[in-house]
């Protein structure tokens, strides 16, 4: 075949297309090239060419560069062209269909805009790192969609108005907001009136009150300081191909002769703006009317405005209100009156005007996607429950501004953010460091949130002299077990399902996750089965009738004590089964990190290209959210405060394992268990939305086999060291709840497809799992 340009025009495309099936028909038997599978139909075969709308821009290589082969794959097929001027005779074509997406799946490209998001990228798909979704580069402005760039928008540029100003949460926002910023400004105007000097002032203050009741459609401007910048727009334009040569050059294509005669890109046109006449300093600081209004109606205003804006921005899908209060607060309150004008925006408005403030909508359900420096906003908006929470909990020992319940669910919700702060500095420090730095930070920190809280708990139950919270701590783990491998899927499979109806993902490497996962349940419950079969059945409330042996003895509450019957039962078989255990799971857990990062790592086989098409690594200047220094001293304070509100949420949760009517089994297996996951859930959740199910199921998967592998060999280290009573015996409800969810999860993911059913059917066997543990007695030692 002849060297082919990269700029494709349609018909090329189709010219293409054509020579490769007659390459096909040329080749022989279809079955005597096993590599060169049969083609089953013309719309089957995709041609990627460089102006892919999912794939962006290809780069060409020089015509004397070496022959290589360049694969973008599709859901279906994909089509590899071989390039360079000493490219082979035949196309080398991909299996296609059904019988072999397993072959096709096993090659993934990613698109990443530099080298540190492509690592970042990659480190997502290994074994034993954790996901995780947000950038931890900054991407421009420029570069992102128009919905984005509207939520940074300062509030300051007029543009063509689309859709009705009135809607449903701009009637919110007068219910909330509008009505009582403008009686403030009501009642400010004749006070400004009274003082006579303030007379402007109060002028300033009845038009803002009416201004704020609804300011939407209506722009504030300076007198006589507006410049509109019309948008040119290039006239419609169409593609002119250019004619064939002759016969033989149908196949060449040149790049000079594939370009269009005319663009349909916008051309930049420059059009003479008028320049705004001299400013004259603003005299208005020397008067006596601005001193009046910097004493009397300003200070009250300032709380008004701030108190708008602080509320607005907690409320996250209102801060288009909270810009409008703090540019009101810094910029118009501080002119002079008469420079302040205030206008109703035309409908037919075919220009960009910059003004002092524009607000179309105080409402936008898209910001839940807005981040500061990379921080997204809930984890942001949270920060102050943390600090409230430590004060509180380290002030109040008494309970007499809050009670224990408040203090305990303050400081589990403080978990949540503190747990995306450690995810976004190790995501950080793995996506700028090598391999082994990478490694070491995840399994340092990868488990901190969790051990935190079981390490606090079991200090707690010890100090306390009651077994209670180590019946707390076992629940919790196996409801994180639970969560991760039924809850966390499932939910991603009915999310994901929804939008895309039917996600494949890679069977191999959730073949590995699930391995792992029969391993790690085997290991963990192993001393739980030693105990059932040599332990001594111990039974209360034994009655009997003396004398009459025909009446059955009758005994109730029976269970099998390792403890109180044969203690030399757990020192000379239990203690030494477990210790073996808690070496061979981590082993396991090694072995299974060689596995996939070293000598099967072709099970991932990552392909991470830029925006562009061409590899990550070349891509240009980013600027990194946070240094590794920076995300370093983040993973420290996060992983300090984090000790904190886990001895809080313990030292808080006594009352509601004695009096509460829940039995504690729920209590470990929800609550404790699930609300730390919940960044892990959220990025699952995202992942799926993105069509990216197999990272889904690794983040669930990846957690649970860190739980059983990691988690409790430290807590029986831990132990080791420094005795608080754990024993790994789990009560037969965990024991069988976690065989039979590991047993579901392997049968749903043999196939290697999944829908919002299956699911369904993982998020329903979740759901009867916590009515059996609400409806279960409380554990005996609680």
């Amino acid at each position: 075949m002849s060297h082919i340009k990269s700029s494709l025009m349609p018909f090329d495309v189709e010219n293409l297309r054509r020579r490769s099936s007659n390459d096909l028909e040329h080749s022989g038997d279809p079955e005597q090239h096993p590599h060169v599978p049969r083609r089953q139909s013309q719309t089957d075969w995709l041609c990627v060419g460089p102006h892919h709308p999912e794939l962006g821009a290809v780069e060409t290589p020089s015509p004397d560069a070496s022959a290589h082969y360049f694969c973008h794959f599709t859901p279906k097929c994909f089509l590899t062209v071989p390039r360079g001027g000493q490219g082979t005779s035949r196309s080398s074509l991909s299996r296609c269909g059904e019988e072999s997406w397993h072959e096709s799946t096993t090659k993934t490209t990613i698109r990443a805009e530099n080298e540190v998001e492509a690592q970042r990228e990659a480190n997502n798909y290994k074994f034993g790192f954790r996901k995780w979704k947000g950038n931890v580069t900054e991407k421009p402005i420029e570069d992102r969609s128009d919905i984005i760039k509207g939520l940074y928008s300062d509030l300051s540029i007029v543009k063509p108005q689309e859709g009705p100003v009135v809607t449903f949460g701009n009637i919110v926002y007068v219910i909330l907001f509008g009505w009582w910023i403008s009686l403030i400004y009501f009642i400010i105007c004749p006070v400004m009136f009274l003082t006579i000097f303030g007379a402007p002032y109060g002028k300033l203050c009845f038009k803002m009150a009416w201004y704020f009741i609804w300011p939407f459609g209506k722009s504030i401007e300076k007198a006589g300081d507006v410049v509109k910048r019309s948008v040119a727009k290039p006239p419609k334009c169409e593609v002119i191909p250019e004619e064939r040569a002759s016969d033989n050059s149908k196949d060449r294509v040149s790049d000079k002769d594939s370009r269009p005669l005319l663009m349909s890109s916008p051309i930049p046109i420059e059009i003479p703006v008028p320049e705004p006449p001299a400013r004259k300093t603003s005299k208005h600081w020397c008067r006596v009317s601005t001193c009046v209004w910097l004493l009397l109606g300003y200070p009250v205003l300032a709380v008004v405005h701030s108190l708008a804006c602080v509320l607005s921005w907690l409320l996250v899908f209102t801060i288009p209100v909270a810009k409008m209060n703090a540019r009101t607060l810094t910029i118009v309150l501080l002119m002079a009156p008469e420079d302040i004008q205030i206008h109703r925006l035309e409908k037919t408005i075919e220009c960009e005007t910059r003004v002092i403030l524009c607000c179309y909508q105080a409402f936008n359900v898209y910001y839940y996607k807005y981040t500061v420096q990379g921080i997204n906003i809930f984890a942001l908006n949270m920060l102050p429950l943390v600090l409230f929470t430590l004060i509180i909990g380290y002030t109040d020992r008494e309970h007499n501004v809050c009670s224990a319940e408040a203090k305990f669910a303050t400081a589990i919700a403080s978990i949540i953010p503190l747990s995306y702060y450690i995810g976004m500095g190790i995501a950080s420090i793995s996506a700028q460091s090598n391999f082994a730095v990478g490694a070491v930070v995840n399994a340092t920190f990868g488990s901190i949130t969790e051990m935190t809280f079981y390490i606090t708990a079991l200090l707690q139950g010890h100090n306390a002299k009651t077994k209670c919270y180590e019946e707390v701590v076992k629940s919790a783990l196996t409801g994180t077990l639970l969560g991760c491998i039924l809850f966390v899927p499932g939910i991603c499979m009915i999310i994901g399902g929804i939008k895309h109806q039917e996600q494949r993902f890679n069977s191999r490497s959730a073949g590995v996750s699930s391995a792992l996962l029969f391993i790690s349940v085997g290991g963990v419950f192993a001393p739980t089965l030693f105990s059932k079969t040599f332990g001594n059945l111990m039974c209360e409330s034994c009655t009997s009738i003396p004398g009459n042996a025909s009446v059955a003895f009758i005994c109730k509450h029976c269970h099998y004590d390792t403890s109180s019957a044969d203690p030399q039962l757990i020192l000379s078989h239990i203690e030494p089964l477990v210790y073996t255990i808690s070496v061979l799971l981590p082993s396991a857990y090694l072995i299974g990190l060689i596995f996939t990062l070293k000598t099967h790592s072709h099970i991932y086989d990552i392909h991470i290209s830029d925006g562009q098409g061409g590899h990550a690594h070349g891509a240009g200047h980013h600027v990194v959210h946070w240094s590794r220094w920076r995300a370093l001293g983040v993973l420290i304070v996060s992983t300090i405060l984090m000790a904190c509100c886990a001895d809080l949420s313990t030292e808080n949760i006594e009352p509601i394992l004695t009096h509460s009517r829940i039995s504690q089994y729920f209590i470990g297996v929800t609550v404790l268990a699930m609300v730390p996951e919940l960044p892990e859930i959220v990025n699952g959740i995202q992942f799926a939305l993105q069509n990216n199910i197999s990272l889904s199921l690794e983040v669930g998967s990846c957690i649970a086999v860190q739980v059983c592998m990691i988690q409790i060999p430290l807590l029986v280290l831990f132990n080791a060291f420094y005795d608080v009573g754990f024993v790994l015996v789990f009560s037969d409800i965990h024991l069988w709840a976690s065989i039979f969810s590991v047993i579901l999860v392997n049968y749903i993911f043999m196939d290697g497809k999944c829908d919002y059913f299956q699911g369904t059917a993982l998020v329903v066997v979740y759901l009867i799992l916590l009515a059996l543990y609400f409806f279960a007695p409380s554990p005996r030692s609680c």
